[in-house]
């Protein structure tokens, strides 16, 4: 999860959407994976299954956060960043 949040801030710091574009006009506050976390994911995740901490989160559950946010943040600001897979490869050094 923490590499879809830095993948994220990524593209919205890139496309211009700051912080304050998408949640406080009033300061530039650009985004960090804690910040996707805090004010983007948890309040989508809380809102629709009343748990506060992602690890308790099933996978279904994660699909349908993202897809949320996702289908949200491209709907308002034409953003879409995919969700990352672990490679085949990389399970190996695990």
């Amino acid at each position: 999860m923490h590499k879809y949040f830095t993948m994220l801030a990524d593209e919205l710091n890139e496309a211009g959407l700051d912080m304050k574009t998408v949640l406080k006009p009033e300061v530039d506050i650009p985004w960090t994976p804690e910040s996707v976390k805090n004010h983007l994911w948890r309040p989508v995740q809380d809102a629709m299954f009343d748990k506060e901490s992602t690890t308790e989160l099933t996978t279904k559950d994660l699909t349908q956060v993202y897809e949320t946010l996702t289908r949200h943040l491209g709907e308002k600001f034409g953003t879409f960043v995919r969700f990352p897979s672990i490679e085949p490869d990389l399970l190996e050094n695990i």
